[in-house]
């Protein structure tokens, strides 16, 4: 974190240039990337084997983790859109979006993540600080 620029001009290019320029810095990048892939195989394995064996019966517990779940894939999805690629802009667009379907209140939460009336710099730094 101490070399990635949550800018919209120069996202893309500050990590090309960890990749790139710095000691191992893609060995971190493919460390970091498929290590988020390897906990949610995890958390998926569990929950899997949970409900085998029938530990959603628990409401306190399933719950709690549910929350984990989603917590988690807010995180991940908060760090999908950091490269700031083309994936990662329609992604945010896209995802942000979905937000406007709560009622009453789904346009004012997309307008709030967002920091405006669109993606913008402030977005890309909520989602970095949100994601550290």
């Amino acid at each position: 974190s101490m070399h990635y620029c949550p800018n919209l001009d120069i996202a893309f290019w500050s990590i090309t240039n960890i990749m790139k320029d710095m000691n191992s810095g893609w060995l971190f990048r493919l460390i970091h990337m498929n290590g988020a892939s390897f906990y949610f195989l995890i958390m998926y394995i569990h929950i899997s084997r949970n409900m085998f064996y029938n530990s959603f019966k628990l409401n306190s517990v399933w719950g709690i983790g549910i929350l984990i779940l989603l917590i988690s894939m807010a995180a991940a999805f908060m760090g999908y859109v950091l490269p700031w690629g083309q994936m990662s802009y329609w992604g945010a667009t896209v995802i942000t979006n979905l937000l406007s379907a709560i009622p009453y209140i789904g346009e004012t939460v997309v307008l709030w993540i967002w920091g405006g009336f669109s993606i913008n710099n402030a977005t890309l730094n909520r989602f970095f600080s949100i994601h550290f």
